[in-house]
């Protein structure tokens, strides 16, 4: 197991993720693992530093998440957030309490001693609190280090244990200076260098990637999204190119002109392409299911089918690279402490019993900005780099209910209109994801003096950085209007669009 300088317990914070991204931003690396975690597991990351996340839960309650007991005899630093704090204050001798009053939002910090973990950090700085219990008296050994208006023990420390803890959330963006807090705590209390940083990690998965495969051959299925485009050219790196067997299956569940847009651009690469055309099969399959859990199983399913007999082809196919990415392993499985299941992903998860090649997963600790990052220290060109997500189900998933030929023509056109109006008026590099979801709702309309009674198209637009939260992207009208009037002008089967103003959470960004 490879070195971790920073381990985050996960309590099933829905900010947990956020403290991993602010300190691989910061250069230090660290990884998130269950509050349950074994302790030898633990160890073997030789962990600099442990932080505790934040979690629904209450530490007083009788099924209360509990870590090892061993964290606390391992000597390093430990910092607590929140309910992080809140285990810290109670197993040394404090008492946490339900408070009069749940403090959610804005508070100002305000500090009570001078502290490495403050500095260059300003006093009387904007943090966010969420919390629904409080410390009501300190553990033995602690003293105050912060406080705010409503919380006297917003931070406290034990400097002889190196522990720290405060009820504020340093990792969301409203804390102002949390940043500074967690590189501060890295830093300056773990003695972290910053060398997390995309160079370096491209040169571990290429060496890892030479290791694993050896002389072997390696099945890369690719879509023409960034994840994928950005496996084939690490592996392109890593190993000879006629180890590479990079295949393209067109499942019919692609956006308008997709499948020729992705081999001029595996051309363009000078990379060797295996084209299957396997609509027929994957709406075969499709028909009739409109379960969003039992449509992406099915597609899963199949793809492993049509990998599998390409793979039979070929001699020496041994592997099978996939773009899995943090948040799908995250989103997929309930590893991560006792977070939910949001949904299953496609590549998530392992292969079959029957399948006789093993998994290459080169950006499975990473999220979606860091492949992007990536991509460019592989020298993939910026276009390549800058394509919206996609999902690997396709448009199965932006069509609700049942998968029909009227129904993909519907989204696929609705689609490409708005990517076209978006490009025309610059708004396609300022969001970062967008596109139509068919509602397969029908309203009554009206064209010219004709009733009409025909589809809804939704258009989803949001602003994120890594996918695990995002808001909706605040367009001008004039270009959702726009949009709008080409889409039910030029589109036979729609009389109606709207635009999806939620933000995640509480939804999730794709509609299933």
């Amino acid at each position: 197991m490879k070195h971790v300088p920073i381990v985050v317990l996960d309590f099933g914070s829905q900010y947990t993720q956020l403290i991993a991204r602010k300190l691989r931003e910061s250069g230090v690396y660290c990884e998130i693992v269950p509050y349950r975690e074994n302790i030898e597991d633990i160890k073997a990351r030789t962990p600099k530093g442990i932080i505790l996340s934040g979690g629904p839960a209450s530490v007083y309650a009788e099924d209360a998440y509990k870590p090892s007991e061993d964290i606390w005899e391992l000597n390093i630093p430990i910092m607590g957030i929140c309910y992080g704090m809140q285990l810290i204050t109670q197993h040394f001798g404090g008492e946490v309490v339900s408070a009069n009053h749940h403090e959610y939002g804005k508070a100002k910090l305000s500090f009570s001693v001078e502290n490495d973990i403050f500095n260059g950090m300003s006093d009387d700085e904007i943090v966010w609190m969420s919390h629904g219990d409080r410390v009501e008296t300190l553990p033995n050994g602690f003293d105050v280090i912060a406080t705010s208006e409503n919380s006297p023990y917003a931070g406290i420390a034990s400097v002889d244990k190196n522990i720290y803890a405060f009820q504020f959330h340093p990792e969301v963006h409203h804390s102002v200076e949390g940043t500074k807090l967690l590189k501060n705590f890295s830093k300056h209390i773990c003695g972290c260098d910053s060398t997390w940083n995309m160079g370096g990690f491209a040169k571990e998965k290429i060496a890892q990637i030479k290791a694993q495969v050896g002389d072997k051959k390696v099945l890369c299925g690719v879509s023409g999204g960034v994840d994928s485009s950005v496996v084939a050219r690490i592996l392109n790196e890593a190993l000879d190119k006629e180890q590479i067997i990079c295949v393209f299956v067109d499942q019919g569940l692609l956006r308008k002109d997709e499948a020729k847009d992705v081999q001029d651009m595996f051309k363009m690469l000078d990379m060797n392409l295996i084209t299957i055309d396997a609509q027929k099969l994957f709406l075969d399959k499709l028909e009739g299911i409109s379960d969003p859990e039992t449509k992406r199983k099915v597609i899963g399913e199949t793809f492993i089918e049509v990998f599998d007999k390409e793979a039979k082809k070929h001699t020496a196919v041994a592997f099978l690279a996939q773009g899995t990415l943090y948040t799908d392993v995250i989103e997929s499985v309930s590893v991560k402490g006792p977070s939910k299941t949001i949904k299953s992903h496609h590549n998530v998860g392992g292969l079959p019993d029957w399948m006789t090649f093993e998994l290459v997963e080169p950006l499975r600790e990473i999220f979606k900005d860091e492949v992007r990052a990536l991509g460019l220290e592989l020298g993939l060109p910026k276009k390549m780099i800058g394509r919206h997500p996609f999902p690997g189900p396709g448009l199965a998933i932006r069509t609700m209910g049942a998968v029909t030929d009227d129904g993909l023509r519907l989204i696929r056109e609705s689609d490409a209109i708005m990517q076209e109006e978006l490009r025309a008026t610059g708004y396609y590099d300022k969001v970062w994801q967008a596109f139509t979801v068919l509602l397969n709702v029908q309203s009554v309309g009206v064209m010219g003096d004709n009733r009409t009674y025909d589809n809804t198209v939704c258009v989803r637009m949001v602003e994120s950085v890594d996918g695990m939260t995002a808001t909706f992207a605040h367009v001008p009208h004039d270009v959702l209007e726009g949009i709008s009037r080409r889409i039910i002008n030029e589109i036979d089967g729609i009389n109606r669009v709207v635009y999806d103003i939620s933000s995640k959470p509480p939804a999730t960004i794709e509609w299933e």
